[in-house]
């Protein structure tokens, strides 16, 4: 390497922090071609401390060993409570409402809860039994990993069909430790939070901003190994790697600069072998090479349902976070300000985003790896007095505006060890509704806030690692309370221990 190259790796012309892509950019690929030589490939070979070097340059293997978080962003409102989700008194779901509570959250009478034929338990979280979520779940999963399902429902009211509402908790569940091989978080979408609605500005790290990965080629452009892959094997690429590290180590010895310029000097070269030897095929992180979720027989989705843009966002972010190579993901899918006068129009996109949890849940007991799903909307619907009785409408109640007091959110927690356990007999359910059918704002503090609702997640999410002693240092400025108040928000109970 020139002593100009040198110079260049050094300090990069416009003093930006350097990553291990601008090293890569800076003259490494072409050193590492140069170095492909017949004088040197005798003298290739791995270094016996890689391990150690790698530890010490902070290379993550396996994520971070936390459950995979996949947060599912509902644009424009949708329903939740009642259609899908049962929602309850202060009893829990199956402490009734009055008729038109359930009037309101679209159920005619011959479909009400109270009926037991209108209840479903299969994934522990009771939903309706025609609920379109559910539907869509049971249309991806097998019975098993239906059966090692449960979840939480929040009575939680937001506003109406706005992007503003702070819903997403991404960077208080990297805080709180969630991370991965590649990335910490991704999103489906260009924004700050990956998706439509914002995070809570007291979680929010400009540093950990999402990088988007809407489709297959969004995966396997997390990593480019430039063409030093195309110009020898794999294996050969890591050993010129390796080499030029160990080359690169004699020089920086010589050096006068200051510490912190060598070890980043070194750990970009270590950096960049490790991306080569564990994705220098970038295959590995197409969800549409998988197997498991297209391209076989019993794959999760066939080739034709992957030509749909919401299926592709919930291959891509199934594969990356399930596996590792992301920390936690938001997928947004708009659509959902469905209160057009009809039933039809919710039903079919309810349905959608069912397929979506589903095909998530099952690749995650394909993978032998628990998983958590949160989903919210910004708002709800209320419905009409008109009974839409077409094929899709189902003989129920049309949407007919926004109505941000039928609002709920869920959690459903996938555990391949078995069903995740209730935290008590009623914490199925936080919160609940009025008789009426709209929450009861003063039933818990999250009832009417959604910042304070964001935290709560982060809350259930290190209450399933067993790491409640660390929530006030992960989330200082929180307003959940504690002792009782606190835990009265947590669900379930540990699934996997920090220590």
């Amino acid at each position: 390497m020139s002593e100009t190259s040198a110079r260049k790796l050094q300090r990069p012309p416009d003093h930006k922090v350097v990553t291990r892509r601008d090293f890569l950019g800076q003259g490494l690929i072409a050193g590492a071609a140069f170095a492909a030589g017949p004088t040197l490939l005798g003298l290739l070979g791995s270094s016996p401390a890689a391990a150690q070097a790698a530890a010490e340059c902070g290379i993550a293997t396996g994520g971070a060993g936390l459950i995979p978080f996949i947060a599912m962003d509902l644009g424009g409102g949708a329903n939740t409570s009642g259609s899908n989700v049962l929602v309850g008194g202060p009893g829990g779901q199956l402490d009734f409402l009055d008729p038109e509570g359930y009037e309101k959250q679209g159920l005619p009478s011959g479909m009400f809860p109270t009926d037991p034929a209108q209840v479903n338990n299969e994934l522990g979280l009771l939903f309706h039994a025609d609920s379109p979520f559910l539907r869509g779940i049971q249309s991806k999963t097998a019975a098993s990993t239906r059966a090692n399902v449960n979840g939480v429902v929040f009575a939680a009211r937001s506003a109406n069909d706005t992007g503003n509402n702070p819903h997403n908790p991404m960077f208080g569940i990297n805080k709180a430790g969630a991370s991965g091989d590649l990335v910490s978080l991704i999103g489906s979408r260009s924004s700050d939070s990956g998706g439509r609605s914002q995070s809570p500005i007291s979680m929010y790290d400009p540093a950990k901003r999402p990088t988007k990965v809407s489709d297959e080629d969004d995966a396997r452009g997390l990593v480019d190994t430039g063409k030093l892959v195309d110009l020898l094997d794999e294996d050969a690429a890591v050993s010129v790697m390796s080499t030029i590290e160990q080359l690169s180590d004699l020089r920086v010895q010589r050096m006068t600069e200051d510490q912190m310029v060598k070890d980043l000097i070194s750990c970009a070269y270590t950096q960049s072998a490790d991306l080569v030897n564990r994705y220098g095929d970038p295959s590995l992180l197409d969800p549409t090479a998988d197997l498991d979720i297209v391209g076989a027989g019993n794959s999760i989705f066939t080739a034709n349902e992957l030509n749909s843009s919401k299926n592709i966002k919930a291959a891509a972010a199934m594969k990356l976070t399930v596996n590792g190579f992301a920390g936690c993901s938001t997928i947004e899918s708009g659509g959902y300000d469905y209160h057009d006068g009809t039933r039809a129009t919710g039903e079919v996109r309810d349905f959608e985003a069912g397929v979506q949890m589903g095909a998530m849940l099952e690749y995650a007991a394909r993978r032998s790896q628990p998983l958590v799903i949160y989903v919210f909307s910004d708002g709800s619907v209320g419905a009409s007095n008109d009974i839409d009785n077409s094929g899709q409408g189902r003989g129920k109640f049309g949407w007919q505006g926004d109505n941000g007091g039928t609002a709920s959110t869920f959690l459903l927690v996938y555990d391949p060890n078995g069903r995740p356990q209730l935290r008590d007999p009623n914490s199925q359910q936080i919160g609940y509704f009025r008789p009426s059918g709209s929450v009861e704002t003063g039933a818990v503090r999250i009832a009417s806030n959604v910042d304070l609702l964001a935290e709560a997640v982060v809350l259930n999410y290190m209450a399933l690692h067993d790491d409640l002693g660390r929530f006030d240092q992960v989330l200082p400025s929180h307003g959940l309370g504690s002792g009782g108040d606190r835990d009265a928000l947590i669900g379930l109970q540990p699934i996997r221990s920090m220590g």
